[in-house]
């Protein structure tokens, strides 16, 4: 075996054991490429040759498998049940103060702690629309009342 099949087949090891490290899809691309060159290196291909066919193979699988494969290795984020609740309406059970940080809301039969988005105080039954979630408090926005309701 040439010296050249010993440095490749290192690389290959090499490359194997940070793809298994990462389990990120780092690597492996130029493994198979370091397999190519072990593969030509044995069939007694010149080290051009060796390293043309592992960088022309660890490209072409790069570019074509790594966007197919990202989708299945790294799944989107999927909403939770919470997640719902944004864009819902719901009511000022305690004071919501931004400054004090205090304040909740009663939504779908349970209450949250809120905060104001825009700073403002919101008095106990003020009816928001909830605007985003951190955490375990929902940021909400008050309702305008429509000028008959006053």
């Amino acid at each position: 075996m040439h010296i050249s099949a010993y440095i490749w087949l290192v690389l290959l090891i090499l490359f194997i054991v940070t793809e298994g490290a990462s389990v990120s899809l780092v690597s492996i691309w130029f493994a198979a490429g370091a397999l190519a060159a072990v593969i030509a290196a044995l069939l007694g291909a010149s080290i051009v040759v060796q390293t043309v066919l592992f960088l022309v193979v660890s490209v072409a699988l790069l570019a074509l498998l790594r966007p197919i494969l990202k989708r299945y290795v790294n799944p989107r984020i999927q909403k939770t049940n919470a997640d719902s609740l944004i864009g819902k309406e719901c009511v000022v059970t305690e004071p919501i103060d931004n400054l004090k940080a205090c304040g909740r809301v009663k939504v779908g039969g349970m209450t949250w702690s809120a905060r104001s988005v825009s700073g403002e105080d919101i008095p106990v039954g003020t009816i928001v629309k909830i605007s985003r979630i951190e955490g375990v408090k929902l940021f909400v926005k008050p309702v305008p009342v429509p000028e008959a309701a006053k």
